[in-house]
């Protein structure tokens, strides 16, 4: 207990009083509170990383309407897993979902091994407060968590500085989490601290005059709530180009390739890229017949979390390939077919009329 910091308040004073707020004010009617199971319970956690409940909620009921078992899940096709998953981004964890859902099919007997945290962090995507998130609340075992919302939480009621992502800050907080975890309402308690700090203990304007910590937390009483916890040194987001070839045969098809299985867009759908329109040139002389190039389209820029991409769209109008190549697919966008598309593939093609994807770039 050497990293943790003195506890502003016994763990069952701060059980009693985090309860009795959950009890009047947290969220009781997720879609993944009833019914509860330890699958649907990681499908929400995994949806949930970098991403708000009121956003996930379609997606997870629309995932859970095609995929009820983690064996579905399991079973079906990537291409239908990431088309589901399309506009939730970080695709990586629609991955490892996929993956993690078939290792659990062939080594834990369809089911997730919930038995403990060590099991489950085990399998590709589950890290230690999403095992915790799973067994608390399918189980009601012990098992503490520390998710965004939780380390927010932690850092201002004892005022702990430095960013929570440095290993020293992080350990701090683990061991606070630990302390405070009960034994008793696990699924609740879980529940509570997430909700805690995504309603009332938010970022941004924290509601800290109801809070039923403010008599202790140290960040209120040094009146600045907000400077806490401290924010990741900031680096300039690099910016990389690249020419998107929207190539449309005589029929209005519009030809995609499928990108690599990790890395950018990992298993999605794109339009062939380039990065000089001379290469692009090359490409079209060596596969396409009668290309006819369109006036450039204007650029636009897709923001992941580590750079910016700009994106310049080249339409061009073709017969048809000179050859079949398995690498990709006409596109018919009448009749979509269900594929994972990457972010900005989705919003220029909803240019093409019909097509009735109406998505925007976002962020990865």
């Amino acid at each position: 207990m050497a990293d943790m910091p003195t506890p502003r308040l016994t763990a069952e004073e701060f059980y009693r009083r985090l309860i009795a707020w959950f009890d009047e004010y947290g969220r009781h009617d997720l879609p993944w509170q009833s019914p509860r199971s330890a699958y649907r319970v990681w499908v929400s956690e995994i949806m949930l990383q970098q991403t708000q409940v009121t956003t996930v909620i379609p997606y997870f009921e629309r995932f859970m309407a095609r995929f009820p078992t983690l064996e579905s899940l399991a079973l079906a096709p990537q291409d239908e897993v990431l088309h589901l998953w399309t506009g939730l981004g970080y695709y990586a964890r629609a991955r490892n979902l996929h993956k993690a859902a078939q290792l659990a099919l062939e080594e834990h007997s369809g089911e997730l091994p919930t038995t403990s945290v060590e099991a489950l962090t085990a399998l590709p995507g589950i890290g230690r407060s999403t095992a915790g998130a799973i067994i608390a609340q399918s189980t009601g075992q012990r098992a503490a968590i520390l998710d965004g919302n939780v380390k927010r939480s932690l850092t201002r009621l004892h005022a702990i500085p430095g960013w929570p992502g440095k290993p020293e800050v992080e350990r701090k907080l683990w061991t606070l989490a630990e302390y405070y975890t009960p034994s008793n309402r696990l699924a609740d308690f879980t529940q509570a601290m997430m909700d805690f700090g995504a309603t009332l203990c938010k970022r941004s304007k924290p509601d800290c005059k109801v809070c039923p910590f403010n008599d202790v937390c140290l960040a209120y009483a040094q009146g600045e709530p907000q400077r806490y916890p401290e924010s990741k040194p900031k680096k300039a987001l690099p910016t990389r180009s690249t020419i998107m070839l929207l190539l449309q045969d005589s029929q209005g098809r519009v030809w995609l390739e499928q990108r690599p299985p990790s890395g950018l867009w990992g298993g999605l759908w794109s339009l062939p890229q380039f990065e000089k329109h001379s290469e692009l040139n090359d490409w079209l002389e060596m596969h396409a017949v009668s290309p006819k190039r369109q006036p450039t389209m204007p650029s636009f820029h897709h923001t992941f979390s580590h750079f910016r991409l700009e994106i310049t769209p080249q339409p061009v109008s073709c017969d048809r390939l000179s050859e079949v190549r398995e690498s990709g697919v006409w596109y018919d966008v009448e009749n979509p077919r269900e594929l994972g598309l990457a972010a900005p593939v989705k919003a220029l093609l909803s240019q093409l009329t019909p097509f009735t994807l109406n998505l925007t770039p976002g962020r990865v």
